[in-house]
């Protein structure tokens, strides 16, 4: 799994957590509205589809580049991210 890290998901709208694998050339706006689409899957709706989520570093609370890929932001395994 080369072209995938695995990260550690905090969703506070619903006070959950997810160990996911991101693919690490994806653009970071692709990647939080897949992981938008699956948690509302996941939840029957309870997590609601939105184009204003953010994927924060939950370490020091900077906000990730949407128009930059997973890896050109530095997402590597293990990282803890919130999904906000």
């Amino acid at each position: 799994m080369n072209n995938k890290v695995c990260v550690n998901l905090v969703v506070p709208g619903i006070e959950e957590r997810y160990n996911v694998f991101l693919p690490i050339n994806k653009k970071t706006l692709e990647v939080i509205f897949l992981l938008n689409k699956a948690i509302n899957d996941m939840t029957n709706g309870a997590f609601p589809m939105s184009d204003k989520l953010s994927l924060i570093n939950a370490l020091d609370g900077s906000i990730y580049d949407v128009d930059r890929t997973i890896i050109e932001n530095n997402i590597l395994n293990g990282a803890k991210l919130i999904l906000l």
